[in-house]
């Protein structure tokens, strides 16, 4: 996944990245019904909303990634605007950053999937997890020895590099797929898949807040944006959970009262 992702921003643009990386909820989405994961009912008012809260949340972080618009706060002069980069472009490597970019969501949607199958015959977060980080490490040791012949690219040094390693290896890996595996194993796929619009949003404010960027009217539309569809979908998956848990009785309770039949039956 990984390895897709940085061929397609070399071959495209960060900005087609990032807007292609909302796709994401979507590919989750049509997995989790073909896997028979999420339960599609364009008669029930509730499969509806989610769909419609998916759209709109993806809809949201398409605008924050694209649509700049003016800053809030700044100052306007003459000097020459800077050029925002184009992702309209005709030449072949955007179209082969894109595939790559498309194949690498493509898998994480089918990663996020099986986590969730995993998880319902396995409910054990932590041993998956192990499992992950262990094969992921062997997969990575291999691939960087392959791909490194420099012996000193591999020396650590005290510095910024050392503790953005460490904070890859605790934070980005070991509690994050913890984390998520958690969430999918309560939620399911979708509810974790919809977090990624939420991110992008997320982090556009945390850097207005500690890195000094300027807040722009894009980023405040697209937030309004991705927290209506959010909350649409939130509260559609509560109305299920209420439903399943009404039905849940009844359902126990029509199978006892047929097991007296069955035994009376037998009896005779």
């Amino acid at each position: 996944m990984q390895n897709c992702v940085f061929t397609g921003v070399s071959y495209s643009s960060p900005t087609l990245a990032s807007a292609m990386s909302q796709l994401i909820p979507a590919f989750t989405f049509l997995l989790a019904v073909i896997f028979r994961m999420e339960k599609l009912d364009w008669r029930s008012s509730r499969s509806r909303i989610k769909i419609m809260g998916t759209l709109v949340s993806v809809s949201g972080a398409l605008t924050i990634t694209l649509y700049k618009g003016p800053a809030i706060g700044a100052i306007t002069t003459q000097s020459n605007p800077e050029p925002i980069p184009s992702i309209m472009s005709t030449t072949n490597s955007w179209i082969i950053g894109g595939l790559f970019l498309v194949t690498a969501d493509l898998c994480v949607s089918i990663f996020t999937t099986f986590q969730a199958a995993i998880l319902k015959e396995y409910p054990s977060e932590m041993a998956m997890v192990s499992f992950l980080c262990l094969f992921g490490t062997i997969q990575s040791s291999i691939v960087s020895l392959i791909a490194e012949r420099n012996p000193n690219a591999w020396k650590l040094r005290p510095d910024i590099e050392l503790i953005s390693i460490i904070y890859s290896a605790v934070v980005g890996s070991v509690v994050t797929i913890g984390v998520t595996a958690w969430c999918i194993h309560k939620k399911g796929p979708v509810f974790v898949a919809l977090f990624k619009p939420v991110g992008i949003a997320t982090a556009a404010f945390l850097g207005v807040i500690f890195l000094g960027d300027t807040l722009h009217v894009g980023s405040i539309v697209g937030a309004i944006i991705i927290v209506a569809g959010f909350y649409g979908v939130i509260w559609a998956q509560s109305k299920e959970d209420e439903h399943s848990k009404v039905n849940r009785p009844r359902n126990l309770q029509s199978m006892s009262q047929k097991a007296p039949l069955l035994e009376s039956h037998m009896n005779a």
